[in-house]
C-alpha cells in the first residue's frame, strides 16, 4: 500500500500534463471548433431570448415539471410542433477563461488524488511502470470521461462532440497514467 502524500509528485505533474495537453488540443489542433453551431438568424434569437431576462442557468422548452403534465395534448403538440430546445444561459459579459482555467486544473487535481488514492490502495511500491500505468490511466479515463457519455444520452449532445471529447478524456487518462508510471515509488 502506498500513501497518497508518497504520490504527491505524479498527482500535480498529472495535473500539470493534463493542463497543457488540453490547452494543445483546444488551442492548436483545434477539431473541437465545430462543437457548437451558430443559429440561422441569431440577432433575432438574442432580441427573443434578451426580452426573457434569463438568470444564469440551464432551461429547457417546451416545460414540463413531471411525466404527466409531458403526457398532456397541449404539451405533446408543442414537442411535435418544435423546436425542442435545451439551453445553457451564462452570466452577462465577456466570457473571463482565467477562472475556469483555475477550475479545470483544480479538478484534474482532484482526479489525480482520486487516481492515488485508488493505485495506492491497490499497487505496492516496486510494481512494474506498465501496470501503474494501465491501472492509473484506465482510473483517469473513467474520471475524465465516464460522465461525459451522459451528455448524448439525456442532454441530446451530438454523438460526434461526445465522442471526442471521450476521446481527450483517453488522452488526458494517458497523461496521468504516464506521471503515475514515471513517479511510482520504487
Amino acid at each position: 500500500m502506498v500513501s497518497i502524500a508518497a504520490l504527491w509528485l505524479p498527482i500535480l505533474l498529472s495535473g500539470v500534463f493534463v493542463f497543457v495537453v488540453s490547452s494543445i488540443i483546444h488551442m492548436a489542433l483545434r477539431y473541437h471548433r465545430k462543437d457548437y453551431a451558430a443559429l440561422p438568424d441569431e440577432e433575432a434569437a438574442r432580441a427573443v431570448l434578451g426580452k426573457q431576462n434569463l438568470a444564469r442557468g440551464q432551461y429547457v422548452v417546451p416545460f414540463a415539471c413531471d411525466m404527466k403534465q409531458m403526457r398532456e395534448p397541449a404539451t405533446v403538440r408543442k414537442y411535435d410542433e418544435g423546436p425542442v430546445v435545451m439551453l445553457t444561459v451564462l452570466a452577462k459579459g465577456s466570457p473571463r477563461i482565467g477562472p475556469r482555467l483555475v477550475q479545470w486544473f483544480a479538478f484534474s487535481i482532484v482526479i489525480a488524488v482520486f487516481v492515488a488514492y485508488l493505485t495506492g490502495r491497490t499497487l505496492a511500491t516496486g510494481t512494474p511502470p506498465m501496470q501503474v500505468f494501465r491501472f492509473a490511466s484506465t482510473i483517469a479515463w473513467l474520471g475524465y470521461g465516464g460522465g461525459i457519455v451522459w451528455t448524448g444520452i439525456w442532454k441530446s449532445a451530438p454523438w460526434s462532440k461526445v465522442w471526442l471529447d471521450v476521446f481527450d478524456a483517453l488522452v488526458y487518462g494517458i497523461c496521468t497514467g504516464g506521471a503515475f508510471a514515471w513517479f511510482w515509488p520504487r
